[in-house]
C-alpha cells in the first residue's frame, strides 16, 4: 500500500470525483446525476444549485427540464431513506437494494403514529387508486383524499405514508404546480421500459459507483452514504476490490478504482473555489470530514441535528459560510469566512458568484 495520503492529496481526489475540480465538470444535468449515482435532495432548491458547483454551462432552467421535461432522473426517497434525484435507469435497483432497510428503519416511528403493516398497504392501494384517477396532486391534496378514506394524515402520518410508498417503487415526486411539488405514481412517471432491469450485480454496481463519485472511501463510508446493511456492505466491498487499488488513510484503509488519480488536472491560475449548497454530495458522503474542514471550524459546516450548512470550498476545503439573499435587482451572496480569506481566493470567489447568478438568470453581487 502506498504511504498515507496527505489532507491536500485528499482533498485533491475526492473534489475532482465530486465534480468539483476545474477539469472535472460537465455540460449535462442528466451526467452530474448519474456520475454521483445519486444527488441528496431534501431541499429541491439547494440541490439545483449543487448542479452549478458542478457544471460551467448549465442554467437552472436546465435541470428543471432534465427533471419534468427529459424525466431524466427522478426526485424521490431513495438512499438512507431520504430524498434523492436518482438518474432514471439507476432507480429501481437503488430502490430494490435501499428501500427494505430504509422500511426496517422506521418501524418505531411506524408504531408510535399507529402506522400498522396493514393500515400501510391499505395506503398503497388507495394512493394508488387516487393519483391512478386523478394524476398530479399536491401533499395537501392526496392527504385530504386519503383522509376522506378513513386513512390517517394528521401530523406526521401523511409524511411516512407518502415516504413509505415512495420507497416502494409507488409513486415519487411529479411536476412543479404554482411552485409546489406533485406526487405521481411511479409508472406513469417513468415507466418501467425506461429502467434498466438488466442489473445483475446490483450490489458491485453500486460500490463501483459510489467509489467513482466519492473515492477514495471506506466501507464505512459507503454505509454511512446507502444506508445499506453491514451484510451488505461487506459483500458490496469483496464484489468491487478486484477494480480497485488500496489507499492508506490516517483513519484506515480505503479503496479507489484503479486509475482513478492517473490523468492530470488542467494547469490553474488560482485556486478552485466553489459555492456548495446546504446538504451537498460532498459534504455528506464519509464518516469522517476532517480532511475537509478544520476541527476548530467543523460545528460551522455541521452544527448539529442532522444540519448541513452551506460552504464555499477551496481547493477542496471549506473555509466559509455562504448564504443567498433575494433583492428586487438580483441577489446577493453573503460569505462569512471561517478565518481571514487569501486575497488571492477573491477573483475566484467573485467569479463564482457571477457565475451562480448566471445560473439562476439574474443578476448578482458578492459581500464579504
Amino acid at each position: 500500500m502506498n504511504s498515507v495520503l496527505s489532507p491536500q492529496d485528499l482533498r485533491r481526489l475526492r473534489a475532482r470525483r465530486q465534480l468539483l475540480s476545474d477539469g472535472g465538470r460537465l455540460d449535462s444535468a442528466a451526467d452530474i446525476v448519474r456520475r454521483l449515482c445519486a444527488m441528496q435532495s431534501q431541499e429541491w432548491p439547494s440541490a439545483q444549485l449543487a448542479f452549478h458547483s458542478r457544471s460551467a454551462d448549465l442554467r437552472q432552467a436546465d435541470v428543471l427540464h432534465a427533471r419534468e421535461g427529459e424525466r431524466a432522473f427522478v426526485l424521490t426517497w431513495s438512499l438512507r431513506g431520504t430524498l434523492h434525484l436518482v438518474a432514471a435507469e439507476d432507480l429501481r435497483w437503488q430502490l430494490a437494494l435501499c428501500g427494505p432497510g430504509a422500511i426496517r428503519a422506521t418501524k418505531r416511528r411506524y408504531e408510535q403514529l399507529g402506522l400498522t403493516e396493514a393500515l400501510r398497504e391499505r395506503a398503497l392501494e388507495e394512493i394508488e387508486d387516487i393519483l391512478g384517477r386523478e394524476g398530479a396532486l399536491k401533499r395537501a391534496q392526496l392527504a385530504k383524499a386519503l383522509g376522506e378514506r378513513a386513512v390517517p394524515v394528521a401530523g406526521q402520518a401523511i409524511h411516512h405514508l407518502l415516504r413509505f410508498a415512495a420507497l416502494r417503487g409507488l409513486i415519487c415526486l411529479g411536476p412543479a404546480v404554482d411552485g409546489d411539488l406533485t406526487y405521481v405514481l411511479l409508472d406513469d412517471w417513468l415507466p418501467p421500459s425506461r429502467a434498466d432491469s438488466s442489473e445483475v450485480e446490483p450490489l458491485r454496481t453500486f460500490a463501483r459507483r459510489y467509489l467513482a463519485a466519492y473515492g477514495p472511501a471506506t466501507p464505512a463510508d459507503f454505509k454511512r452514504w446507502s444506508g445499506l446493511s453491514q451484510a451488505q456492505v461487506k459483500a458490496a466491498w469483496a464484489a468491487v476490490r478486484a477494480e480497485c487499488e488500496p489507499v492508506a488513510l490516517p483513519e484506515s484503509e480505503a479503496l479507489m478504482l484503479e486509475g482513478a488519480a492517473a490523468s492530470p488536472e488542467p494547469a490553474r491560475d488560482g485556486p478552485t473555489v466553489r459555492l456548495l449548497p446546504r446538504y451537498d454530495n460532498y459534504l455528506l458522503g464519509y464518516v469522517n470530514r476532517s480532511f475537509m474542514v478544520a476541527d476548530e471550524f467543523a460545528k460551522r459546516l455541521h452544527p448539529g441535528g442532522g444540519l448541513i450548512r452551506a460552504c464555499v470550498i477551496i481547493d477542496g476545503a471549506a473555509q466559509a459560510n455562504w448564504k443567498l439573499e433575494k433583492r428586487r435587482a438580483g441577489i446577493r451572496i453573503v460569505v462569512e469566512p471561517f478565518a481571514a480569506l487569501d486575497p488571492a481566493t477573491l477573483p475566484a470567489l467573485e467569479a463564482q458568484v457571477q457565475s451562480l447568478g448566471r445560473f439562476l438568470n439574474t443578476g448578482a453581487d458578492l459581500q464579504l
